[in-house]
């Protein structure tokens, strides 16, 4: 045997060793691979949820209701523009809009450009922190380990929030900031109560209006804080929406969350939920910050509830 060959001879890596660099180093690759795949692919692969839930009373017409959430937007978006574009052909009867629309101080004629279609419907909104506040560089996966409530907001950059609410306003959207309001929809009337950001402690509960007649009880809000949530249902919610969780973001496969930035379980912070006996929908949401562009298992989404009797 040539000394060269000899186990343990200086100039020869041992096999064992060298499956192990092979392993780490696939392994980096595939990192690698999963990485882009969220940035360049993933958070752009948008998606339609749609639901059906038998809600209102006996005898009425269907209640079509587009819930939109965490469009955090920046300059430039196209993908996202032509995708929300594509749901004014849904024709819903009500857009409901749970918050972080912006993710850059000059955002916002792109976010009006993108939801100029939808602006021709009714609608409702409440905000969310990047409607105030908007996103700085910092470590995108610091939420995974610690609290992220209310961080951070003296330093950050001011968003047009004023703008963008009198736009809403102007196109007839009704604001539902520590709000009650009635709505007649499609012959239906709704009772619907909104509050301010659960995450950034803005909430303050307006209850219901518990207008006589009407067909369906909707709470808004933009994180769904287990306070908030059973704060609705107290009061009588039939169905709720919110958004804020990303449903995770960055997820195992399948889908499975991590984390969900508030104190709802992960497995819970996307999709069709129960909270006190009452269906809370919880948008996974359009968009990310700026300073985190990427989603993995966990593709962006709009979702269209169909209510029936």
């Amino acid at each position: 045997m040539a000394a060269a060959d000899r186990p343990g001879t200086p100039g020869r890596v041992p096999g064992p060793l060298r499956a192990a660099a092979a392993l780490a180093g696939a392994g980096l690759a595939a990192g690698a691979g999963l990485g882009a795949w969220g940035v360049v692919v993933e958070r752009r692969r948008f998606q339609l949820r749609t639901e059906h839930l038998r809600l209102l009373p006996p005898g009425s017409a269907p209640l079509r209701i587009l819930h939109l959430s965490d469009l955090h937007v920046w300059p430039g978006q196209r993908a996202v523009r032509e995708f929300v574009h594509s749901l004014a052909a849904l024709r819903p009867d009500l857009v409901v809009d749970t918050g972080d629309n912006l993710s850059h101080p000059e955002a916002l004629p792109a976010l009006l450009e993108i939801l100029e279609p939808l602006l021709a419907f009714r609608g409702a909104y409440v905000p969310g922190s990047n409607c105030y506040f908007g996103p700085r560089p910092k470590n995108p996966f610091r939420y995974l380990w610690r609290d992220t409530s209310g961080e951070g907001r003296d330093e950050a950059p001011r968003l047009p929030t004023g703008a963008m609410h009198a736009a809403f306003d102007a196109a007839g959207w009704t604001p539902l900031i520590n709000r009650a309001a009635r709505l007649e929809v499609a012959g239906h009337v709704l009772d619907l109560s909104g509050v301010d950001d659960p995450h950034l402690g803005y909430d303050r509960h307006p209850g219901f209006l518990d207008t006589p007649g009407a067909a369906l009880r909707l709470g808004v809000a933009h994180a769904p804080y287990l306070r908030t949530l059973d704060r609705f249902a107290a009061d009588g919610a039939d169905l709720v929406l919110a958004g804020h969780t990303h449903g995770g973001q960055v997820c195992l496969p399948g889908g499975r969350a991590l984390v969900s930035n508030c104190d709802l379980e992960p497995r819970r912070c996307k999709g069709l939920i129960t909270q006190g006996g009452v269906p809370v929908n919880v948008s996974a949401g359009l968009g990310t910050s700026r300073f985190a562009p990427i989603r993995l298992f966990c593709p962006p989404e709009a979702v269209l509830l169909t209510l029936t009797d």
